[in-house]
């Protein structure tokens, strides 16, 4: 690569990293130019060229900039696949162990997302969630997970905003998921029931970060006869194990990570 365009690109990571310092409020393009230590013409250049590829974003009143639309998508894959990365090891040794089908979930603002899955060796296998699927937070074991470690506050607000999609699964009413959130605090864990695929049960464990926050969760699927209560406990403690593991092991930028906003 050219001199011209390496200095190029470390200018834009510069100036990036100046507006995610600066949040909603934005930066102007003086303050731009004096924490970079570029000339005005050299900042309004390459801000310009940057909100035109939607990396960047100008408010119109204020003139201030702001980090674009894009750079939120990008980061939220990046969360994903370094999750997925992180998740892998647990998901393949828990679907070695058991047999079962396990999966990993984050959540996306009102939503959990499926991002890893791995297959047991059990015949019988609990394909309900393929890599990519979005579930209303607490609909499914994994996404009941998540919403359950929230505050009461927000979970209040995650269930007003979802109303509508909410109507697309039968019994999952907002009270209803209120009752499930109160027996998942209450047992530890959560589990579905039947309540998505008849006979198909499956339970979950959220991997939280050092305050607590909901990073991303652990199920486990079965048909019903493989999660009677002679094999339910060993395999929330199999789940259990594998996330305080994970909980140990999280780099401290992902530690400090907030499960993602409503919006």
């Amino acid at each position: 690569m050219p001199e011209t365009a390496v200095k190029t690109v470390d200018r834009i990571a510069a100036l990036l990293r100046v507006l995610a310092g600066h949040g909603a409020d934005g930066v102007s393009l003086s303050e731009a130019a004096r924490a970079t230590g570029f000339g005005p013409a050299t900042t309004h250049r390459l801000l310009t060229a940057l909100a035109e590829v939607g990396f960047a974003f100008q408010d119109l009143r204020s003139k201030h900039y702001r980090l674009g639309a894009v750079v939120a998508t990008l980061g939220r894959a990046a969360l994903q696949q370094d999750v997925a990365a992180m998740a892998d090891g647990a998901l393949a040794r828990l679907a070695q162990a058991t047999g079962d089908t396990v999966f990993a979930s984050v959540r996306e603002g009102l939503a959990a997302i499926c991002i890893g899955r791995a297959i047991g060796h059990f015949p019988i296998r609990t394909l309900t969630l393929d890599i990519g699927d979005r579930r209303p937070l607490g609909v499914g074991a994994g996404s009941l997970a998540l919403l359950a470690a929230l505050p009461d506050a927000e979970i209040a607000q995650v269930l007003a905003r979802n109303a509508a999609w909410l109507k697309d699964f039968s019994g999952f009413t907002a009270e209803a998921l209120m009752r499930l959130v109160a027996r998942t605090r209450v047992e530890g864990y959560a589990f579905n029931d039947g309540l998505i695929v008849p006979a198909m049960n499956a339970i979950a464990v959220p991997v939280c970060d050092a305050d607590g926050r909901p990073l991303f969760a652990l199920s486990l699927a079965a048909i019903r006869d493989r999660m009677g209560p002679d094999r339910l406990g060993g395999l929330v403690e199999q789940l259990k194990s594998e996330a305080a593991d994970l909980e140990r092991r999280l780099p401290p930028p992902m530690a400090a990570i907030r499960g993602g906003t409503i919006r």
